[in-house]
């Protein structure tokens, strides 16, 4: 089999002075492409590069499109031997794109949005390209996904396993330690694993470095799958070894010496030295040469497969026309229902509830859920004979749109920048979202949140924006109602029971939140 050079500085000149001529009108339609999408979605990019910039979980996403036009580069010598064609398959997944670009813009799911807007690339690209310049350029045409900043939603759950490894190393190393939830007590103090100490940064920038290191240096697909498996794994443990690293220090060292070690080495040279140890691992497994070609360019050209689906061909301007058009039905369809609005009643009030009645709200801690861009914002405390107390929050939406989200990160519950902090999952509360918080170490509430919208009462803000979107796309004016109802735990009347109590008392709580409203 014949093998690709290395590429040279003489022969990528050369290749860029002197490009094939059935590649220069594909090029030039690609591109024109790419720079409309990006503009018809500029808001989304603009947003995404914020959190690139900004947000440290995200910052490797910076080298991504640097990774992308290297790879690219590394395929270029292969890939002018094969002829670009216009596709018309690829306008499916550039349709598919703007779905789901256009669910995110009706439910205000940036991440969705986001995904589409990258997603529109790759189905331009496979649309103005064709199968075979596609075949070539599959694995860096996937590589654009990691340009969507994700891996937030893994928060919660990344938090409780650090903590239960973290304390299994306290335990082995001889510190006597309790744990409650992301809580853990030893004798110099009270440690939570904090949202920022959960690992998500390094464990998305070691998938990204990971999928790259995968498909860069292994050919065997079971060996790539265990190097994948590898860089999985190993930043989550790494993780809690570094949570205990700092507990460790702090009882020897004070609580002061600790912090200051943990952000002078643990941050990103913590990271560095994992990922050195990532490829360390690696290493003695690879088993591609480094003049390998990365694509057989003539095993593409000669590929039946491709030959047959390669038929299915339109005109180039016309595929760049129907680009333009999905796009713009997205956007007037996305501006449509963006200006939908359910009737907002002048006035809510918490109504009576039989047994029970309303006191003056004064919290242990002072505990206020947020619902930006709310119509209406409700706070009370509510006490029957028997000694139980339950706080209400009530929030009425008229519309979903972007910065008036319910469910969205950090509404809800547990507000950033609080003295409150989450703790672990609640007990199960029909219905609902249960968590349990903890503020200065000492009061613990347990929050049940409840969202409604039509006939629908769920604790799932997925299944929200999912009827969201329903109601959304078939042009259906639905309020949306936000419902936490929380008690703190008191000797004698735990927080469930007191909970269990109101709605008891409430009824059905769907209708009651209708009520609320004024519903019919």
């Amino acid at each position: 089999m014949q093998r690709d050079a290395p590429m040279q500085g003489g022969a990528a000149d050369n290749l860029l002075t002197h490009l094939p001529e059935p590649w220069r009108v594909p090029l030039a339609r690609l591109g024109l492409a790419w720079a409309g999408l990006v503009a018809w979605f500029w808001h989304d990019w603009a947003e995404m590069a914020d959190q690139w910039w900004n947000s440290s979980t995200y910052n490797h996403i910076l080298l991504v499109p640097a990774i992308v036009a290297w790879l690219v580069w590394l395929r270029a010598r292969a890939l002018v031997r094969l002829a670009p064609s216009t596709w018309w398959p690829g306008l499916i997944l550039v349709a598919g794109a703007m779905a789901v670009w256009l669910l995110g813009a009706i439910s205000g799911l940036n991440l969705a949005r986001q995904l589409g807007a990258v997603v529109a690339l790759q189905g331009a690209a496979i649309a103005l390209l064709g199968p075979r310049v596609t075949a070539g350029l599959i694995f860096p045409l996937a590589y654009l996904l990691f340009l969507v900043p994700f891996g937030d939603e893994l928060v919660p759950a990344l938090q409780t396993i650090t903590a239960k490894l973290t304390i299994a190393l306290v335990h082995l190393s001889g510190i006597p330690a309790e744990i409650e939830g992301v809580f853990i007590d030893t004798p110099v103090g009270l440690f939570e694993v904090a949202e920022a100490c959960s690992g998500v940064k390094f464990l998305i920038a070691m998938v990204a470095l990971g999928t790259l290191v995968a498909h860069v240096c292994f050919e065997r697909w079971g060996r790539r799958a265990a190097f994948l498996a590898v860089a999985i794994v190993l930043p989550i443990l790494a993780n809690g070894v570094r949570a205990w690293g700092t507990i460790y220090i702090a009882q020897f060292q004070g609580i002061e010496f600790a912090k200051g070690f943990d952000h002078i080495f643990y941050g990103w040279v913590f990271f560095a030295v994992v990922m050195a140890v990532l490829l360390a691992l690696g290493w003695r497994f690879f088993d591609r040469a480094p003049d390998d070609p990365l694509i057989d360019a003539e095993a593409i050209a000669a590929s039946p497969a491709l030959a047959r689906i390669e038929g299915w061909r339109m005109n180039g301007w016309a595929a760049m026309a129907a680009i333009a058009a999905l796009a713009l039905l997205s956007g007037a369809w996305a501006a449509r229902a963006e200006q939908l609005a359910a009737p907002v009643p002048p006035q809510v009030a918490l109504p009576m509830v039989p047994g029970w009645q309303l006191v003056d709200y004064t919290p242990q801690v002072w505990w206020e859920p947020r619902a930006v861009g709310a119509d209406h914002r409700l706070l009370g405390r509510y006490v029957d004979g028997d000694g139980h107390e339950v706080d209400v929050f009530y929030a009425f939406y008229a519309a979903q749109d972007e910065g008036r989200e319910a469910g969205a990160f950090g509404q809800g519950a547990l507000v950033p920048d609080t003295e409150w902090r989450w703790l672990k999952p609640g007990p199960a509360v029909a219905d609902a979202q249960s968590d349990l918080l903890l503020a200065q170490g000492r009061v613990t509430r347990l929050a049940a949140t409840f969202y409604r919208t039509g006939d629908l009462l769920t604790g799932s803000n997925s299944r929200l924006k999912l009827a969201n979107m329903r109601d959304r796309l078939l042009v259906n004016a639905e309020p949306t109602m936000t419902l936490i109802l929380s008690a703190e735990e008191r000797p004698g009347h735990p927080a469930a029971e007191s909970i269990a109590a109101f709605r008891r008392a409430t009824g059905p709580t769907g209708e009651w939140m209708d009520g609320i409203a004024q519903l019919p």
